[in-house]
């Protein structure tokens, strides 16, 4: 395995990191726990093979993570370095204190290594975190609760870069792949600014889980997309972990070769990845740039997201999750939205498209591309 340095933590931290959000789970619905016969082998082969960082928080596989956690860290916990989150933002300090308390509890633990604010933003950050809860994570630390105060984040680019000015913070958990580099900016200046960056998504969220023509053939002696993704995440010198979601043995295999081979990804191969990933990026825009001017849609229709699936499949090549995404859309959890068919053809949309895109067409060649049970568009 190879190590990098955890910015000024001066934690030595394995390229590869074990992201706990996909653990395999066992029953359904609210009653689904953590299948521990499958989870905990794959994080002790994770951990047999070098991987010292492992991730977890409150909330991940049904608020069962962080105990599935716990139990693999039984005889190992003085060789990983922990890291969890706290998604509190409130006025409420006790409860605070009690996602704390109950954290420390569910690892079985009695110090975070990496303690997070869970999803930080810049607009929280000045708000809630500078002038209250920030106070709470330095008397954690003060009491030897946690090692180090970090934070994820998913805001842009421009609070990132305004966050790592503050000083606050030694590390950063981010989104960053080869198909969203929108962070490249700030991710740079945080680690110019000696702030540890953990990647998560390296994946693409699975997007970049499986091979494509489009992607494949781009670096003749990796033939696999998700290797590609991977590599491509590690060779930037300002990324301290890749953090993967591995929700099976195969996955922990295959990552933990990657991530232990020396090779990086050579300056020539990095630049023609970027120049085709540009002109692949340039190509969506003609169809959409995402601007969100169309929006609301009187039908309710999240237009700028189908557009992005559609985009995925005939420009990337992803068809098999943008397919799987877009049959999900009316039953998501968490964003539910309608199937392009129920567009009523209103034409309000079209009226404030500055790239004055056929929506209304588009929409119904979307959805039969993203419907279809075919390979290709």
């Amino acid at each position: 395995m190879i190590y990098r340095q955890l910015g000024r933590t001066g934690l030595k931290v394995s390229q590869l990191g074990f992201g706990a959000m996909r653990l395999p789970m066992v029953g359904e619905g609210e009653g689904a726990t953590v299948n521990r016969e499958l989870a905990i082998p794959m994080i002790h082969r994770a951990f047999e093979a070098g991987v010292n960082y492992i991730d977890t928080a409150v909330g991940y596989c049904n608020y069962d993570s962080q105990r599935a956690v716990g139990e693999a860290l039984k005889g190992w916990r003085d060789r990983i370095i922990v890291s969890t989150k706290n998604p509190y933002y409130g006025e409420d300090e006790k409860e605070w204190w009690g996602n704390l308390e109950q954290s420390l509890e569910r690892l079985q633990i009695t110090r975070v290594d990496v303690y997070n604010h869970h999803g930080l933003s810049w607009k929280a950050y000045e708000e809630q975190v500078e002038p209250r809860v920030s106070k709470w994570m330095k008397r954690a630390k003060d009491q030897g609760l946690i090692r180090h105060i970090c934070f994820s984040f998913h805001d842009n680019n421009e609070a990132l870069m305004k966050l790592a000015g503050t000083g606050y913070g030694d590390a950063a958990t981010v989104q960053y792949n080869m198909l969203d580099r929108s962070l490249e900016k700030g991710i740079a200046r945080a680690h110019e600014k000696g702030m540890g960056i953990v990647v998560m998504g390296p994946v693409g969220g699975g997007r970049l889980g499986s091979d494509n023509n489009v992607l494949s053939a781009l670096v003749p002696e990796i033939r696999r997309v998700p290797e590609l993704a991977l590599r491509f995440v590690l060779a930037n010198p300002n990324v301290s972990v890749a953090l993967s979601g591995m929700a099976t043995m195969k996955m922990v295999e295959e990552n933990v070769l990657i991530a232990s081979d020396p090779r990086n990804l050579t300056a020539e191969e990095y630049a023609a990845i970027d120049a085709h990933l540009n002109r692949l990026k340039g190509m969506a825009e003609l169809y959409c740039t995402a601007c969100g001017y169309c929006k609301p849609c009187q039908a309710g229709i999240d237009i700028p997201r189908v557009f992005d699936l559609y985009n995925r499949g005939r420009i990337y090549g992803i068809w098999d999750s943008a397919r799987e995404e877009y049959r999900c859309m009316p039953a998501a959890q968490w964003f539910p939205a309608p199937h392009a068919t129920d567009c009523t053809q209103c034409g309000e949309c079209e009226e404030k498209c500055p790239q004055k895109i056929s929506i209304r067409a588009q929409l119904g060649e979307a959805h039969d591309a993203l419907m279809s049970t075919g390979k290709n568009a």
